[in-house]
């Protein structure tokens, strides 16, 4: 098995409630929204530091909906499964990389990124020109060392691929609705009703320094 492994600083991210009609919209015909309650799906928001890669460093922000996970014997049940339609990057090369190998929707620019950690809490703003789009802040609990398996689901044309992604690093979560999402009206948030966006989180995650590793992906 081909493994493709990613080393980073930082990772956080946190879990919104979205309205499930723009879940439909976005989702592919073979994937379900996981609904919070009636009407009422998941928004994830994720931004990595990496520092280790085949194409070098650069930082990432992503955005998905959160739907069920493939269950499969013998196989951990993973902690969450996303299905990625919006990824921003600050370095082409990461950009095409990740459009190749792993058939990711991407903003075509390199944005800005800054990552400001003060009193317990990360705030990742990501910006263009200037101009603010995501400005995301999660805040601490307690880390403890994990390895942590996900689900994340693709398509290029009528393909269908599933990856199984591991997070071996220092972890930290909890419910707490301490952190904070601030969606700027873009291209890339355009497929959101942002005023139907929580600005809480139901989910707050932060790793610390550790390794991202991609399985080889499957075609579903």
């Amino acid at each position: 098995m081909v493994i493709t492994r990613y080393g980073f600083e930082n990772c956080v991210g946190a879990f919104f409630e979205m309205a499930t009609s723009d879940a439909r919209a976005i989702l592919p015909a073979h994937l379900e929204p996981l609904e919070a309650m009636h009407t009422r799906s998941v928004l994830a928001v994720l931004a990595f530091q990496f520092t280790e890669s085949e194409v070098g460093e650069y930082d990432e922000l992503v955005m998905a909906i959160i739907t069920p996970p493939r269950v499969e014997p013998g196989k951990p049940l993973p902690k969450a499964a996303f299905y990625p339609f919006m990824v921003a990057t600050s370095t082409e090369a990461s950009r095409e990389h990740a459009i190749e190998r792993w058939h990711l929707p991407h903003y075509m620019a390199d944005l800005d990124f800054d990552f400001a950690e003060n009193d317990g809490k990360m705030k990742v703003t990501v910006s263009e020109s200037d101009q603010p789009i995501v400005e995301l802040t999660v805040s601490e609990h307690d880390f403890n060392p994990t390895v942590n398996p996900y689900h994340c689901f693709t398509i290029e044309g009528d393909d269908r691929f599933k990856v199984n992604i591991f997070m071996n690093a220092p972890h930290s979560e909890h419910d707490e609705e301490e952190g904070e999402l601030i969606l700027h009206p873009h291209s890339m948030t355009e497929m959101l009703t942002l005023d139907e966006v929580s600005s809480y989180p139901m989910r707050e995650e932060w790793y610390r320094a550790g390794v991202q590793t991609f399985e080889e992906m499957e075609t579903i």
